[in-house]
């Protein structure tokens, strides 16, 4: 069982930038627990949790939910053994609490996920603030 870490969230003005990072928290445990689809997802105050983008285990592959697309990227740095969430243009409905989820499936290095089902590592979120 792997426990997920993320940062980087914190408080912007609208059309801001900011970068989430995700990583294992056990350092050792990184390459493995990463190593399958990884997916950001976010929640905002009453809101159910929502799809925001995700990523194949070769990070060939990537798709995003229609709301941020254009805006965001995910990104992999293989030799950091982390997975990171590129925000740009912000706007103040972007604000949410941000987790990533790691995959333990072995479908193949093209294989990724939009659906919570598929996930099996979790971080505890970061929270993403967006002022206007």
């Amino acid at each position: 069982q792997v426990q997920l870490v993320e940062s980087g969230g914190g408080l912007v003005q609208a059309g801001g930038s900011l970068r989430l990072s995700c990583g294992a928290a056990e350092p050792t445990l990184r390459a493995k627990a990463l190593s399958s689809a990884v997916a950001w997802f976010r929640q905002a105050p009453g809101k159910d949790r929502e799809f925001v983008a995700t990523i194949s285990g070769s990070g060939a592959q990537t798709n995003y939910a229609e709301s941020v697309k254009g805006r965001f990227t995910i990104s992999r740095d293989d030799a950091k053994n982390l997975v990171y969430l590129q925000m740009h243009s912000l706007k103040p409905g972007d604000t949410a609490v941000y987790t990533c989820a790691a995959s333990a499936y072995a479908h193949g290095s093209w294989w990724l996920s939009r659906s919570e089902d598929e996930y099996h590592y979790w971080g505890q979120g970061t929270q993403v603030t967006v002022s206007s």
